[in-house]
């Protein structure tokens, strides 16, 4: 699903983003995308689901030359600005990832000349594309081609947003796009419920045109934005006042109509969870996993991420290679990592001097945390030594063992750390007779300030909270 250099044509594939959340795409989508690096979207598609496009797919090495050069050039100028700028600059993709404009068969005509020039390419709709006017267009056109084709569907915002807002639709109810040419007499004698997508300025017209076509004015409505999102919010009330419950949406709205959309509240479930609608700030490392904002995402809140330090390699990286052919020598009888960066400085030293997992084979090995253990398994190593209680470098002190001179060959703790570390741990070792060398691994380096909105919402107030992952990201 990569680029080819063959005249053999590509493949076009229309991906169904599904509602927004890109936890709801299907299994088939997630790997096209992953796999594919020319896509043409809808501007409606959120960046949690651009985010997956060409992650497997290598970054083109002239990409990487080009910042390489520009690094080179800053370093050369000694443009301190630029070179941090570059610094915390997004790492180069291989994403193409373009705006799709213009009628479907122009559309169309520009995604089957790209597939031609033998390069696989994604057209990527929301909602589902056979439910799509525009896009079953763009696929009838496509099919008229000698070009391969494939449709991946996704969930479509009409059944699947009632859902999030906790309404049961059952099997007969009737969906329509507002949007669009609807003949409103046959909506409004159809069986309940009716589910409407639509956007806020459709509202008013959809109201009047279910009051005049006979719908009772007393039919109970929801009004969804955002829906299957951390930001849903839904609105209830009666079709009387339809225009005045999504007057302040944005985007794409579904409304449902019956007495489903009235008990609603008993099945709600995605907005009643225990953090929905706070606003998180997530300060955390540039490098750092996303897995805080996701745990954040599961309980209802909004996490805001924003890189306050970066990790850079020891400004002298003789300590380092002291401590890895101390490690080789037999000169430690424990490793002990503080944290996921540390195994990663030194692996990463490791696969410098073209070592692997079976340089430990002589050294115990300990870490302050399962998160930490987690990047050690990884390597193929299981930690001997974790907390029992309390994650952490005290936690871990209260089930070190102490050194004893009949039974431990060696007396030496090897402790790869952050230049900023605390003394905690080192202190506790030598506490139980144990001798430390404390090495610097990585350095913490401040990031760039936060965008000018992010700082503004954190004067303002506009965060109900505030989740710290690090000592480093504290201070």
């Amino acid at each position: 699903m990569t680029r080819s250099s063959t005249t053999r044509p590509g493949t076009v594939r229309f991906v169904g983003g599904g509602p927004g959340n890109a936890g709801m795409l299907t299994c088939r989508a997630r790997d096209v995308l992953a796999g594919t690096a020319v896509v043409y979207v809808d501007a409606d598609v959120p960046e949690d689901v651009l985010r997956l496009v060409a992650n497997e797919v290598p970054v083109p090495q002239e990409l990487l030359d080009e910042r390489q050069a520009a690094m080179d050039e800053a370093v050369a100028s000694e443009d301190k600005a630029e070179i941090k700028r570059l610094k915390n600059a997004p790492a180069p993709t291989a994403a193409d990832v373009r705006t799709a404009i213009g009628e479907p068969k122009s559309i169309a005509k520009t995604l089957v000349a790209e597939a031609k020039k033998g390069h696989d390419v994604v057209r990527l709709v929301s909602g589902d594309p056979m439910t799509c006017d525009i896009a079953s267009a763009e696929i009838t056109a496509v099919g008229r081609t000698v070009v391969p084709f494939e449709v991946i569907p996704g969930l479509a915002p009409a059944t699947s947003v009632p859902a999030f807002a906790g309404i049961v639709l059952g099997s007969g109810h009737l969906a329509v796009d507002a949007r669009r040419d609807v003949d409103w007499s046959v909506v409004a004698q159809g069986p309940l419920p009716i589910v409407i997508t639509t956007s806020a300025s459709h509202l008013a017209e959809t109201q009047k045109a279910l009051c005049e076509q006979g719908l009772a004015p007393s039919t109970a409505v929801t009004v969804t934005a955002a829906g299957s999102m951390v930001s849903q919010k839904s609105a209830d009330g009666v079709l009387t006042e339809l225009a005045s419950l999504g007057k302040t949406f944005d985007g794409e709205l579904v409304v449902t109509l019956g007495k489903q959309a009235a008990s609603r509240h008993k099945q709600q479930w995605w907005e009643s969870r225990a953090l929905f609608g706070w606003n998180v700030l997530v300060p955390r490392t540039k490098e750092q996993s996303a897995d805080m904002s996701s745990r954040i995402r599961d309980f209802g809140a909004v996490p805001i991420e924003v890189p306050t330090i970066s990790v850079e390699p020891p400004r002298s990286p003789a300590q380092m290679e002291r401590a890895v052919k101390g490690l080789v020598d037999g000169r430690y009888e424990w490793i002990v990592f503080t944290s996921a960066n540390a195994v990663k400085a030194v692996w990463e030293k490791f696969c410098e001097f073209g070592l692997d997992s079976r340089a430990f084979s002589g050294v115990r090995v300990a870490a302050v945390g399962e998160k930490t253990a987690e990047r050690v398994r990884e390597l193929g190593i299981t930690p001997e030594l974790l907390p029992r209680g309390e994650q952490s470098s005290q936690g871990l002190l209260e089930v070190f063992p102490p050194y004893e001179p009949d039974v431990d060959p060696a007396s030496r703790v090897l402790l790869p750390r952050a230049d900023i570390a605390t003394e905690t741990l080192a202190a506790g070792l030598a506490e139980l007779g144990w001798e430390t060398e404390d090495v610097t691994a990585y350095r913490t380096v401040r990031a760039a300030p936060p965008a000018a909105e992010i700082r503004d919402m954190i004067k303002s107030g506009g965060f109900d909270a505030v989740c710290f992952t690090s000592s480093s990201t504290v201070r």
